[in-house]
């Protein structure tokens, strides 16, 4: 991994993942290429059962790079197609990765930045935390379809309409976030989590990953369905065999698979 403008630590099986991109980890072109490098990389990575992202200073992300923004279409033919390609991709290739991933945030989510979090699988925050759609106030658009799946309806339009950035207390106090901590707990905070995780099946955590990711655009039924599909899958894994077996013999399982 280049860890140039996002640096990354792996340590007890889960990977650390910095946005370094000073003062406010705004995404540039080069922020987000190497953000979706950095996460297919460690979707590949034997031995990471669980990502934390986390910013770099007092801001977790403040979205878009808007300086290069700017130059958005007046470049080659296609230049704005790719570059919307690459910011929906950044959000997918953290929903999509087949380990969990805790957004750490330790100051500003703002629109894109408010995006990664939302596509993280739980967020813990600090008290130093805010999240905002600032977009309608910029001349831009973005983050409703996101942020309609996580938050509730009135709160989503409140934040589109007015832009209003909301303390993570007060989505704490909701039930939208996992915790609210004060700032120097925050990465313990995170990293406590992860390692629980961390400690479970791989192969299980992976279909476990999937099943969330895949059921909730499905009906009842089907949703059903597919989870026991999974859970066929799970007891022919030597993972879900050790986990029934340990579990009969009173002791803690013992668990190989790492891709």
């Amino acid at each position: 991994m280049r860890n140039e403008l996002i640096k990354t630590e792996i340590t007890d099986h889960v990977a650390v993942v910095t946005m370094d991109a000073p003062p406010v980890n705004a995404q540039s072109r080069a922020f987000v290429e190497e953000l979706i490098e950095v996460f297919d990389e460690l979707n590949e990575t034997p031995g990471v059962r669980c990502v934390v992202l986390t910013g770099n200073g007092k801001c977790f992300s403040a979205g878009a790079d808007l300086k290069s923004r700017g130059k958005v279409g007046q470049g080659q033919p296609g230049d704005t197609n790719r570059h919307l390609r690459r910011t929906r991709e950044v959000g997918f290739v953290i929903l999509e990765m087949n380990i969990p991933v805790i957004a750490a945030v330790n100051g500003p989510a703002l629109g894109a930045g408010m995006g990664l979090a939302i596509c993280s699988d739980m967020i813990v925050a600090s008290t130093n935390a805010v999240f905002g759609l600032p977009e309608i106030d910029i001349g831009l658009m973005g983050g409703v379809r996101h942020t309609m799946r996580v938050f509730p309806m009135s709160l989503t339009r409140r934040m589109v309409l007015t832009g209003w950035r909301v303390p993570a207390a007060e989505l704490y106090r909701r039930g939208l976030i996992e915790a609210c901590v004060a700032p120097e707990d925050l990465m313990a905070t995170a990293m406590d989590i992860a390692r629980q995780i961390a400690s479970k099946s791989p192969a299980a955590v992976r279909l476990a990953k999937r099943a969330l990711n895949t059921v909730e655009t499905m009906g009842l039924k089907d949703g059903y369905r597919f989870e026991q599909n999974l859970t066929v899958e799970l007891t022919r894994h030597p993972d879900g065999k050790e986990a029934m077996q340990a579990f009969l013999e009173k002791r803690p399982p013992v668990f190989r698979d790492d891709l």
